[in-house]
């Protein structure tokens, strides 16, 4: 054994173990010949088929080609959780294009620089009123050339808000797009080392910036995925296992862990368009849903039903919580009500998602993120000297690499060489590793807000903030949140004339400026706020005045 942990893995599981890699139209052409008539996706109780899948794939690529968004082009997604996800996705990457995703959940300062900075000048989104207006505002600024809108209730009618198409030469209907798209002879050539996907991300500073995330890159991430949980899945013996898709299909985590690692073996996607508790227990009661990965927000949903103990989850064989640390207490309760061990496990946008996660069988380590899986290599190194690797159980920056690790950030070659040591990727999390192998998170070096499984960024926030005319300065930073891990504060200076304002107040200015999960929690009016002796304001000296959580206020909290 030559890695830390390697002792603790599943039988027949090794560190060396082969990691496969190729492109992603290859893995759905793969599964589709495989599986065929076999379900991919349930949505709205209507199944959709393997090969079916394929078709509309081929349709979609079909349609971006003829269009001329191929090769060199980035196009961009703007969707939520519906057949339109994949059937786009798997559509432009066979059409040699890369992918942009657009989250629904940010706010059009961060969508509208993901788009400039991308080079999208096509999106796909669709026709529900919580989508197409925002996506209008990027016609109207000049950032779109076509914006093609999918329609929510070719899925099937179930009185989803949708919005009206105004008359423009550059809007068309996702039907008008792929009318009479033909096949190409031959359908463009692409190898694993080509950017599949921009992914955006945050840090310390700036604006969110996209890693490139190669076929590569998220092909391993599947297959370190497979030879991991392949014991299990074994042991189970069940060819389709029905896997619940709640968390979005534009974060990395349901990506990987859902979509392509799903269609990678065949299982059966249930679709959720949204985080309904009593949706996803039908799915586990009624419908016998065995796998359901969710984030710590899900977990402490269900932990919280008060007849937690007459329901039947016995239905699950895999489940997970990813996103965010799990609440150590939530994992107790699930444990000791239901007889569910749920353990937290640990990666990043730049890892394509994979980085730990805990062996079946092994020492119970509450609190940790497990061990690092098969392919991948940490460390933890002095957060003075990234160079140098600190003993076990010191507290250093830990460091990653492995095949599906990013190679960097999207036109930013400064911050792609500060976030690299040689090969390895500086995670900007801090923690330790322990005599066994096991890694622990102890602090973020990034001053990004981790709330309910999605990444807040402060500066985001605080851009909005000052957009108010009362605001002279403001600094936000992330405070302890029962439900979603985290939250964000602000913290702000008034202008000498500005009329004071709440809570509520300044929660609904920022409505739709941002997204509802970065809007903050809690609001503190100061004289002044602490800055560095340069002059610049600083969000660390600030997190340093702040009580402990224990002694924290909880007025002016939401």
């Amino acid at each position: 054994m030559t890695h830390p942990g390697e002792q603790f893995y599943p039988q027949g599981v090794r560190w060396d173990d082969t990691i496969a890699c190729g492109t992603l139209p290859d893995l759905l052409s793969t599964a589709s010949a495989d599986y065929g008539a076999r379900p991919a996706l349930e949505f709205r109780d209507r199944p959709i088929g393997y090969t079916e899948l394929e078709a509309l794939v081929e349709t979609a690529a079909s349609a971006f080609l003829r269009a001329g968004y191929g090769k060199g082009h980035s196009v961009a997604l703007f969707l939520g959780n519906s057949p339109d996800h994949p059937v786009n996705f798997f559509g432009a990457l066979k059409a040699g294009a890369r992918i942009v995703h657009l989250s629904p959940l940010d706010g059009e300062i961060a969508l509208s620089h993901k788009l400039s900075d991308s080079g999208a000048r096509i999106l796909v989104t669709s026709n529900l009123s919580a989508l197409l207006p925002t996506a209008l505002k990027f016609l109207d600024k000049g950032l779109l050339d076509r914006l093609i809108v999918c329609e929510d209730d070719h899925w099937g009618k179930v009185g989803t808000p949708q919005a009206a198409l105004p008359d423009n030469p550059k809007i068309i209907t996702y039907k008008q797009f792929t009318d009479g798209a033909a096949k190409p002879a031959a359908w463009p050539t692409m190898s694993a080392d080509d950017v599949a996907l921009l992914q955006y991300t945050g840090g310390t500073t700036g604006l969110p910036k996209g890693a490139m995330l190669s076929h590569g890159n998220l092909t391993s991430a599947v297959s370190v995925y497979d030879v991991w949980g392949k014991p299990a899945r074994a042991e189970r013996n069940n060819p389709v296992e029905r896997v619940i898709c709640v968390l979005p299909l534009f974060h990395i985590y349901a990506l990987t862990v859902v979509l392509l690692s799903s269609i990678r073996r065949g299982h059966l996607i249930s679709l959720h368009q949204r985080f309904d508790v009593e949706a996803v227990m039908r799915d586990i009661e009624v419908k016998r849903a065995t796998a359901f990965p969710g984030v710590p927000t899900m977990w402490i949903a269900i932990a919280a039903l008060p007849d937690l103990d007459k329901r039947d989850l016995s239905s699950l064989v895999s489940v997970g919580s990813g996103g965010a640390p799990l609440p150590v207490e939530v994992a107790k309760i699930l444990e000791r009500r239901v007889g569910m061990k749920l353990k937290s496990g640990w990666g990043m946008t730049e890892t394509c998602s994979p980085g730990t996660a805990h062996p079946k069988e092994g020492p119970d380590k509450p609190g940790s993120i497990g061990l690092m899986l098969p392919g991948i290599e940490m460390d933890v190194v002095s957060l003075d000297d990234p160079k140098q690797v600190v003993p076990v159980g010191e507290v250093g920056e830990i460091r990653i690499r492995g095949p599906n690790v990013t190679k960097g950030y999207w036109n930013r070659p400064k911050e792609t060489a500060e976030a690299f040591v040689g090969d390895r990727f500086l995670t900007g999390d801090i923690g330790y590793m322990d005599g066994d192998g096991y890694f622990y998170l102890v602090d973020r070096k990034k001053d990004m807000i981790i709330s309910g499984g999605f990444n807040v960024y402060p500066q985001m926030i605080e851009q909005a903030i000052y957009t108010h005319p009362g605001v002279q300065e403001v600094i936000v930073i992330g405070i302890p949140d029962d439900y979603r891990g985290e939250a964000a504060k602000a913290f702000i200076k008034l202008r000498a004339d500005a009329k004071p304002f709440g809570l509520e107040e300044l929660r609904a200015f920022l409505t739709g400026k941002i997204g509802k999960h970065e809007l903050p929690v809690a609001v503190d009016f100061v004289e002044e706020l602490p800055r560095t002796p340069v002059g610049k304001l600083s969000r660390h000296e600030l997190r340093l005045q702040q009580p402990s959580p224990q002694a924290a206020s909880k007025k002016d909290v939401a």
